[in-house]
């Protein structure tokens, strides 16, 4: 598959209801108008007293999910499907992967009682190891580097017949991460934009397929020194990137998948870059601000609706520095996770 549809996403909503946590969505009016224009404060949006119901801004809180990222949505819809369908096999699921995604995909598993086994390199943090095996994954520790954990992993996946998931490049994962989009449009029916980060696209592929079926338009932001999105869209194809970013350890896939490249296909669909520095600033200004604590892949999000940077739109012409939203507009940023440490806030 390398197109997604809506009926995907309603599949994979109907399979993990009751799986996942519902996202729980929130207007970010500060209660007043910021004084002055600042990095990452909403400066568009209306005061209070213009603006009573609070609407313009909206955060998604899916930081809030279990595992701590968007990622259990997408873990939970490809090990249920194949449950669903009998090819989930005795040697149950395995990934390489240190991050979210391979959180989510032990954390699925032990909650659908099979087994799960994560390839990491052997200098993994000892604080995600043992936060997998927590989740009652095998841990296999492998190599200095990760793509030799990677390499193993396929290797077990020949040996022993087990299931092999991917942090974002699969149908069923993407499909998961968008029943994201049904849910915040179950609060916010008027909803204008939806405003996602994007590493190798999976989030951004189903978030962008349920958006554009409603006629809701989606911004997709990435870090300027690690965009594999943006550069695929000016190159009319997957293509690798250089990765370079402080929200790397999320967002640093040096290549989108194709699933992600044809949801751009729409006038709907508008892509930005921005600077490591407006990342940053936005994930000071959340916790600061709001008293939100996320990681960097969210607050780039946020950056990309107000600074200065790079952009394309998804036809590969030329657009503004940043998107810009409206008077009126209901924007809605999905902070998407959380896994982070506390101390650089």
């Amino acid at each position: 598959m390398t197109q997604l549809s809506y009926p995907d996403i309603e599949a994979a909503a109907t399979r993990i209801s009751g799986r996942v946590r519902p996202v729980t969505v929130a207007s970010a009016q500060p209660g007043q108008a910021p004084a002055a224009p600042t990095p990452t404060a909403a400066t568009w949006s209306a005061s209070p007293a213009h603006d009573p119901a609070g609407s313009g801004v909206h955060f998604a809180l899916e930081f809030m999910q279990y595992t701590g990222s968007f990622k259990a949505r997408g873990a939970q819809n490809f090990i249920q499907t194949h449950l669903a369908e009998g090819t989930f096999p005795e040697a149950g699921v395995t990934i390489a992967s240190g991050g979210n995604a391979g959180l989510a995909c032990a954390w699925a598993a032990r909650d659908a009682g099979v087994p799960a086994t994560v390839f990491l390199p052997t200098n993994a943090p000892a604080v995600k190891v043992e936060r997998l095996r927590g989740y009652g994954a095998q841990v296999r520790l492998i190599g200095s580097e990760f793509a030799e954990a990677a390499l193993a992993c396929e290797e077990f996946v020949k040996a022993s017949g087990a299931l092999a998931s991917h942090a974002y490049d699969n149908p069923l994962i993407a499909a998961g991460a968008g029943t994201l989009m049904t849910e915040i449009l179950s609060q916010i029916p008027d909803l204008d934009t939806i405003v996602v980060s994007a590493g190798g696209g999976g989030l951004f592929a189903g978030v962008a397929t349920a958006a554009t079926f409603h006629g809701v338009r989606t911004v997709v932001v990435e870090p300027a020194n690690c965009r594999a999105l943006n550069a695929a869209l000016a190159a009319g194809e997957p293509v690798d990137v250089p990765v370079d970013s402080v929200a790397a350890d999320s967002l640093g896939a040096r290549r989108a998948t194709s699933l992600a490249v044809a949801a751009t296909q729409s006038d709907l669909v508008t892509s930005v870059f921005v600077a490591d520095e407006q990342i940053i600033s936005a994930r000071q200004h959340l916790w600061s601000e709001h008293r939100l604590a996320v990681e960097h892949a969210a607050a780039t999000a946020l950056a990309g609706i107000h600074g200065s940077g790079g952009s394309g739109s998804s036809s590969g012409s030329g657009s503004p520095a940043s998107y810009v939203p409206g008077p009126d507009e209901k924007v809605c940023v999905v902070l998407c996770g959380a896994n982070t440490s506390l101390g650089d806030l």
